[in-house]
């Protein structure tokens, strides 16, 4: 009998290969990213939260707001990634597309490499708890606090 934390594993562990293998093709990090996001979903969705840029030395806050389509649930999920092509601060903000799957039943892990249209990739490890399954494209936009 498989348990639910397994099945969960089995879902996630092609994802995480996907944000490993990355690496290679991303080139190096210049800088780390933590979040903290929910996400609720009835067929199309709401996604909010915030976010630390760790940069050059310092540290930046930011928003995160989105929304999906093809799920339904709700989970809150926090994730630490590192980003690439960033030049300033400032070309962090901008709206990110991705096609993830999500399946959270309690817990579940995840990994997904986001880019925006100034070039900036954001490779993240994510960790859930809720009940969502997702087999969702999903938009999102980061916006600095200042």
């Amino acid at each position: 009998m498989v348990t639910r934390a397994a099945a969960v594993a089995l879902v996630a562990m092609p994802l995480l290969g996907v944000a490993a293998q990355a690496d290679d093709a991303l080139g190096t990090p210049v800088g780390h990213v933590t979040i903290k996001v929910q996400s609720a979903d009835i067929g199309i969705g709401r996604t909010w939260g915030s976010g630390r840029l760790t940069f050059q030395k310092h540290t930046y806050r930011f928003r995160i707001d989105g929304g999906s389509i093809a799920a339904v649930g709700y989970s809150k999920v926090t994730g630490s990634g590192e980003v690439y092509n960033l030049h300033a601060a400032k070309d962090l903000e901008g709206s990110y597309a991705a096609v993830n799957g999500e399946a959270t039943a309690g817990t579940g892990v995840g990994g997904i490499v986001l880019s925006n249209p100034n070039g900036v990739k954001i490779k993240l490890v994510t960790q859930s708890k809720g009940g969502r399954l997702a087999a969702a494209a999903q938009g999102m936009k980061i916006t600095m606090v200042r």
